[in-house]
């Protein structure tokens, strides 16, 4: 029996190839949702900020012109290398990119006054134990800002996003619930969870697949199962299944804080 490959590996895989194509992409570099979460920080420029998942690096180099510090991190190397050379590209010098795990964090303990992440931990194999290392290296007070696409609370539509999520790209884990983050972040130790923002952002199909490089037959896979939807998942998702196809996903900006301790 041929052993699963681990989540992590699926993700460099997957990301690895692709890690260009992230610069580009509209959505990646200018969402609604990327604006709100630099507002919502309300950076004064005096704070040491960590982004987890960085990808190729939108949501830290935005926060970098309002911090004095971020560190950005992700678990593959072309990304790592895509933000750092996007960085450079643009003259930000208060950014730096390591490789490292969301789960397995190489900081101390109360480093970082902020910790974003902005549409990276449907990709994480174990969030739990990665809001557990948010919220160890966080200081006192400091503050969780995390965005990422989230599944509705109705199971059948919850059900069908994993599946077209996941027909898409492979390193796919889950889009959680927003309930469940809200759980999630309270069983972790934060204190004040809730969801600030919600969004549904267009996503053209073909360059949403072609992105991710998603294979011909999994792509006409999505396009029958959208084609074949019911009256409540199309409205849901706002599927569009004409030329141009593709649907709005359902986005969710949280923010939970680190208590002052004992």
């Amino acid at each position: 029996m041929t052993a699963p490959v681990p989540t992590s590996d699926l993700v460099r895989r997957q990301f690895g190839a692709v890690a260009d194509a992230y610069v580009t992409s509209t959505y990646h570099a200018s969402g609604a949702d990327l604006a709100a979460l630099v507002q919502a920080a309300g950076l004064r420029g005096d704070e040491h900020v960590l982004d987890l998942g960085c990808g190729a690096g939108h949501a830290a180099l935005a926060v970098a012109a309002h911090a004095a510090e971020v560190t950005a991190v992700d678990v593959t190397p072309d990304m790592v290398a895509t933000a750092s050379r996007l960085a450079a590209q643009r003259g930000v010098t208060n950014l730096t990119v390591r490789l490292a795990d969301v789960a397995q964090l190489p900081f101390p303990d109360a480093r970082f006054d902020l910790v974003t992440s902005r549409v990276a931990a449907h990709h994480f194999a174990d969030p739990r134990q990665a809001l557990a290392e948010a919220f160890r290296v966080l200081r006192p007070h400091g503050r969780l800002l995390l965005i990422d696409s989230v599944a509705p609370e109705m199971a059948a539509l919850d059900t069908f996003m994993q599946c077209f999520e996941l027909l898409r790209d492979a390193s796919h884990v889950r889009n959680w619930r927003p309930s469940e983050w809200v759980e999630m972040l309270g069983d972790a130790g934060f204190r004040q969870a809730e969801v600030l923002e919600r969004f549904a952002i267009p996503l053209d199909g073909e360059a949403w697949v072609e992105r991710m490089r998603t294979p011909t037959l999994k792509v006409e896979t999505i396009r029958r199962l959208f084609a074949e939807a019911t009256p409540g998942q199309r409205a849901a998702f706002d599927l569009r299944t004409a030329e141009p196809w593709g649907f709005d996903i359902p986005l969710a900006l949280f923010q939970a804080t680190k208590p002052p301790g004992p």
